[in-house]
């Protein structure tokens, strides 16, 4: 375990009570000793104040964080000026990604894809900054083909990415697979795999369906028979998710990176289970 790299996501509270319970959920979540929280942005960078002010607050707790960078929507000056603020605060570590626009919202700013991102962070900031970026073990759900799915992700690589986080999956087989084909196209900085832990289906299906991750045939129907009965529900979760992550790190991914949706419970379980 001590060979493998953990991190956790947060997205930013938008209520002083939310603020509250997150710093909560980090003071449990900080006895994992996770190398670093991830927090994410809204849609076009909707959230970006209270991204920043989010790993603010983790960084005042000594803590890594690292913000994420939308961008959709922006221009050259305005993540210039973020970039600006994130060396200001004393981060090192941004997770870039292209973003999705808001509904209603016009153009798409002067980047339109994550690795145009990555290289204007490299000319502006040179090595200041771990750049990761995302990836698609079951393909991004607006690729035109696995294929064009992995191109995009070379040039984030060649962009200057350190490192990627995959999109959280259920099938070990998919990343195993997704590992293969990136060192076949000359890939080589980790790949660390997305965990998302179960705990309630009827959420766990809406995501499921706007990322595009499959969730087993086997996995849906056990889940769905459970009914109301969230103790049954997270107890199986856990079950089928210590599995993939026993399998993911057997099997020689670098590290896991765990969607906490600003809970401790369901990431303290899964952990506690692993370092055992």
């Amino acid at each position: 375990m001590a060979d493998h790299n953990f991190s956790i996501e947060f997205f930013p509270p938008k209520t002083p009570e939310g603020t509250e319970k997150l710093r909560a959920t980090r003071a449990k979540l900080s006895e994992l000793h996770p190398k670093y929280y991830s927090v994410t942005f809204g849609a076009g960078g909707s959230t970006q104040q209270g991204t920043l002010d989010t790993v603010r607050d983790i960084l005042a707790a000594g803590e890594e964080a690292a913000p994420h960078l939308s961008c959709v929507g922006g221009t050259r000056e305005s993540i210039r000026k973020v970039l600006a603020d994130f060396k200001d605060a004393g981060v090192q570590r941004i997770v870039a990604l292209r973003g999705d626009l808001p509904s209603g919202y016009g153009g798409a700013g002067e980047f339109r894809y994550a690795n145009e991102l990555v290289e204007f962070i490299r000319a502006e900031t040179g090595d200041h900054f771990h750049i990761e970026v995302a990836g698609y073990p079951e393909m991004h759900p607006q690729a035109r083909s696995p294929q064009d799915d992995l191109q995009a992700l070379v040039r984030k690589v060649q962009a200057g990415a350190d490192s990627v986080i995959t999109q959280y999956f259920y099938n070990a087989d998919a990343y195993f697979q997704f590992i293969e084909q990136t060192q076949k196209v000359g890939i080589n900085v980790p790949i660390v795999a997305g965990i998302m832990p179960i705990t309630n289906y009827t959420q766990l299906l809406r995501f499921s369906e706007m990322c595009g991750a499959e969730i087993p045939r086997w996995v849906r129907l056990k889940l769905a028979s459970f009914g109301d009965d969230s103790a049954s529900i997270k107890a199986f979760g856990l079950d089928v998710v210590t599995a993939l992550c026993e399998r993911l790190l057997e099997g020689g991914a670098p590290g896991l990176h765990f969607y906490s949706l600003n809970q401790a419970a369901a990431t303290t379980a899964l952990w506690q289970r692993l370092v055992k």
